[in-house]
C-alpha cells in the first residue's frame, strides 16, 4: 500500500452550506437517532439485576454490557470512515438497521450466551448511530456555532434520561425484561424512515472507486477484544500468570503494533494516526477514555446497589437515577450556550474532570447505611461533571481535525471513550464481583456459605427477599462492599482526567453561522491554525 501524504492546507475545503431552516429539518432526524441510542442504554440498566438472574449468572452481568461496549468500541472508527468514503445517509441508515435487528434477537435470547452475543450485534450497529449524529452536525455547522445546535439535540435527553429509565424499571416489574429491547423497534423504524428522507441532501461520495482498509480494521477489532479479554479473564477466569492471559497480551502487542504500521501505509486509513498528531485532539482523545472508563465502569454497577441495598424496586431505581441525568443535561445545555456566546471552552473540562472525580470519590463512601437522598446527592455532583465533559471532549476533537477527516476524527474521538467505556466495565466489573463474592463468602452467615457461590451467581431482587434475614443482611453488605471498591477504583482513574484537562489549550473555534432567527447560510469555516498540528514523520 502506498503512503497517504497529508493534504496541503488549501486543499481544506469547507462543508456545504446549510440555512438554519434545513438544519433543524435535518436535525428532526439526527434527535430520533440519539434518541434510540440514549433510550437503549438507560431501558436495559434497571433490568440488568433480573436479567441475569432470570438467565442465570452474576458472573456475566459485565459482559451483557460489555459486549455491547465492546463492539460498539470496535465499530465505531469503521462507520466513522466509511461515512468519509461513502456518505453519511447510506452508513447511518445501515448502522441504524442492524441495530434493530440485534435488539429484536436480544430479546429473544435464550441463555446469558445468546444475550452476550446479540448485545454485541446491537452494539456493532450502536457504533454507527452516535458516531453519525456527530459526523453529520459536523456537516452542516462549525464548530464555533456547533454548541448552540447541540443544545437543540439535549433537549431529547429528558425524555430519554428520565423516561428511559422509568419505562426500563415498569417494563421489568410489569411485563417481561425482553419487551426492553423490543421497544427499540417501533422507534427505529421511525427513525429510519425519517432519516430516509431528511438526509437525502448530504454530500455523496461521486469519486466512484472506494478504497477500503479491511487490514487495519481486522486488526484493530482483534487488539480490541484482547484487550478486553485480559482485564475481564484476568484474575478470575484465570489467573494472571497462566498461559491463556500471557497469549492474549502477546496478542494485543503485536495486533496493536501491526495496527499502527498499516494505519501509516494506509491510502485511506480506518483511523488517520496524523489527527493524533494534533495536541489538543489527543489531549482530548484521552480524556474522554478517562471519562468512558471511569463513569461507565462505575455507574453500571448503581442499580445493584439501589436494588439490593436501598431496597428498591427496578422502577424505583430507575427513577433514582434522575438527579444524575438532570444534572448533566442541565450543565451541558448551559456549557453549550456559554461556548457558543463566549467561544471559550478550556475551563469546562478542568471544572467536568474535578466534579467527576469528587463524585466518584463520593460513591466510595457509601455503605448499607446510607440513605437515598445522600446518593441522589452524589448524583448531582457526578452529573455536573458529565454535562461540563460530554460534548466539550467531542468538540475539542472535532475542532482539530482536519474537514476532509470529519468522519474518522469523530470515529476516533467516540472510539476513545467507548474503549476506555469497555476496560471500565470489564476492569470494574471485575473488581465488583470478586469483592462481592469474596464479602459474602466471608460473612459466616447461619444458612451456610457453602451456598454462596451458586446464591451470589443467580441472586435477583425478589431471590432475595426470600432468604433469611442474617443471609440479606450479608448479601447487602457484600454488594456495599462491592460497590465501594469499584467507584474507588473509578476514582483514582477520574484523577488522571483532572491532569489531562489541565494540558488542554485554547484553540479558536472555526467560524460562525448565523443567529438561529435567520435563514442566512452558513458562513465560511477557517483552517485548523498551523501552530497546532504537527504533520507526522514518515
Amino acid at each position: 500500500m502506498t503512503q497517504r501524504a497529508p493534504a496541503p492546507a488549501d486543499a481544506e475545503i469547507a462543508p456545504p452550506r446549510f440555512t438554519h431552516r434545513e438544519i433543524m429539518v435535518t436535525m428532526s432526524g439526527l434527535v430520533i437517532a440519539m434518541l434510540l441510542a440514549m433510550l437503549d442504554n438507560m431501558i436495559v440498566a434497571p433490568a440488568l439485576p433480573t436479567i441475569v438472574g432470570d438467565l442465570g449468572g452474576l458472573d456475566h452481568l459485565a459482559w451483557v454490557t460489555t459486549g455491547y461496549i465492546l463492539a460498539t468500541t470496535a465499530a465505531t472508527p469503521i462507520w466513522g470512515k466509511l461515512g468519509d468514503l461513502l456518505g453519511r445517509r447510506i452508513t447511518f441508515l445501515s448502522s441504524i438497521a442492524l441495530f434493530l435487528i440485534g435488539s429484536a434477537l436480544c430479546g429473544m435470547s435464550q441463555n446469558m450466551g445468546e444475550l452476550v452475543g446479540f448485545r454485541a450485534l446491537q452494539g456493532l450497529g450502536a457504533g454507527g448511530l452516535m458516531v453519525g449524529v456527530m459526523a453529520v452536525l459536523a456537516d452542516l455547522v462549525p464548530p464555533r456555532d456547533r454548541s448552540k445546535y447541540q443544545g437543540v439535540m439535549m433537549a431529547v435527553m429528558p425524555a430519554a434520561m428520565i423516561g428511559g429509565p422509568l419505562a426500563g424499571g415498569f417494563i421489568t416489574d410489569n411485563l417481561s425484561w425482553r419487551w426492553a429491547f423490543y421497544v427499540n423497534l417501533p422507534l427505529g423504524v421511525v427513525a429510519l424512515l425519517v432519516c430516509w428522507f431528511v438526509l437525502a441532501k448530504l454530500p455523496r461520495n461521486t469519486s466512484g472507486r472506494v478504497r477500503i482498509d479491511w487490514t487495519g480494521s481486522a486488526l484493530l477489532t482483534v487488539w480490541i477484544t484482547a484487550l478486553v479479554l485480559i482485564t475481564s479473564w484476568g484474575g478470575t477466569e484465570y489467573a494472571w500468570g497462566s498461559a491463556v492471559i500471557i497469549g492474549l497480551a502477546v496478542v494485543t502487542v503485536l495486533a496493536f503494533a501491526a495496527f499502527v504500521l498499516v494505519e501509516r501505509r494506509a491510502v485511506e486509513p480506518i483511523m488517520p494516526l496524523s489527527v493524533f498528531a494534533n495536541r489538543n485532539f489527543s489531549l482530548a482523545g484521552a480524556l474522554s477514555f478517562v471519562v468512558g472508563f471511569a463513569m461507565f465502569g462505575g455507574v453500571t454497577f448503581l442499580p445493584n446497589f439501589q436494588q439490593f441495598v436501598q431496597g428498591s424496586s427496578a422502577t424505583n431505581s430507575g427513577l433514582l437515577l434522575m438527579p444524575m441525568m438532570i444534572a448533566a443535561m442541565v450543565v451541558s445545555l448551559g456549557a453549550g450556550a456559554l461556548i457558543t456566546r463566549t467561544g471559550r471552552y478550556r475551563a469546562l473540562p478542568i471544572a467536568g474532570s474535578i466534579l467527576m472525580t469528587i463524585g466518584l470519590a463520593l460513591f466510595a463512601t457509601m455503605d448499607t447505611g446510607t440513605s437515598r437522598t445522600t446518593t441522589s446527592v452524589y448524583m448531582v455532583v457526578l452529573g455536573a461533571g458529565m454535562g461540563c465533559l460530554m460534548q466539550t471532549t467531542m468538540l475539542i476533537a472535532q475542532n482539530s481535525a482536519p474537514l476532509r477527516d470529519m468522519g474518522a476524527a469523530t470515529g476516533a474521538a467516540t472510539f476513545m471513550r467507548s474503549m476506555g467505556g469497555s476496560l471500565g466495565v470489564s476492569v470494574l466489573g471485575a473488581i465488583f464481583t470478586n469483592t462481592l463474592t469474596d464479602s459474602f463468602a466471608s460473612a459466616g452467615t447461619s444458612a451456610g456459605a457453602a451456598k454462596a457461590g451458586g446464591t451470589v451467581a443467580q441472586m435477583t431482587p425478589e431471590a432475595l427477599h426470600r432468604l433469611p434475614a442474617d443471609m440479606q443482611h450479608a448479601f447487602a453488605q457484600a454488594v456495599s462492599d462491592g460497590i465501594v471498591a469499584a467507584f474507588g477504583w473509578g476514582a483514582g482513574a477520574a484523577v488522571i482526567g483532572i491532569a489531562i484537562a489541565l494540558f488542554i489549550r485554547h484553540v479558536p473555534l472555526r467560524g460562525v453561522t448565523a443567529g438561529p432567527g435567520t435563514d442566512k447560510a452558513a458562513g465560511p469555516v477557517d483552517k485548523v491554525p498551523a501552530s497546532d498540528s504537527v504533520t507526522p514523520a514518515g
